[in-house]
């Protein structure tokens, strides 16, 4: 048995499906609604780039360095975006949660919030993570906003840390939750969804 088995994550809102290629007409539907694509402080594929994001998450799924997801919301049954678990360490049971995007229509509606509450739910209580980790672009404030107000603290900065398509640095802000913090964020997040 693998650290990492495909397997679907349900909730009231939101449910995540392991990505396959048969998502791709979705996935480019969700990052239209808002041409996520042209936001330079991420990554999310063009319609044109879908098919290679798509290989790429697979190709990194069968590796066990990651486990792709597709983010349905259970309201409409649309494909609203995409999620991972990577730079996955099953020796010492961390995993990162990222390469997350949602459709504009989607966001700020408590599909993320969900999401990253089934995905926690499994890291700590499935497979028995120490900790999860988070990362994003120092000017990325609305996803650094977002993950603090899951509860994760900040690590850290790796300054220069990677070099973009456009041929500038990222600075990567690095957060993480901790077995021992499992709970009270788990408590966090169930109140959050609940108002």
């Amino acid at each position: 048995m693998h650290f990492l088995d495909q397997v679907t994550l349900v909730g009231k809102r939101v449910t995540l499906e392991p990505l396959t290629e048969a998502h791709h007409d979705a996935l480019v539907s969700a990052a239209a609604d808002g041409e996520l694509w042209k936001l330079w402080y991420t990554t999310v594929a063009s319609p044109d780039d879908m098919r290679a994001y798509i290989a790429t998450a697979l190709d990194l799924r069968q590796k066990q360095s990651a486990l792709p997801f597709v983010i349905r919301d259970n309201r409409t049954g649309h494909i609203v975006g995409s999620t991972r678990y990577m730079n996955v360490d099953g020796l010492n049971r961390r995993v990162e949660i990222g390469s997350t995007w949602h459709a504009a229509s989607a966001q700020r509606t408590g599909i993320n919030r969900e999401a990253k509450l089934l995905l926690l739910t499994h890291a700590f209580e499935t497979l028995y993570c120490i900790a999860v980790e988070f990362r994003t672009h120092w000017l990325n404030h609305q996803s650094r906003n977002a993950i603090a107000a899951l509860g994760a603290k900040q690590d850290g900065v790796l300054r220069n840390h990677q070099r973009l398509a456009d041929g500038s640095f990222r600075d990567t802000v690095v957060f993480s939750i901790i077995e021992s913090e499992w709970p009270a964020v788990k408590n966090h997040l169930r109140h959050g969804l609940e108002r």
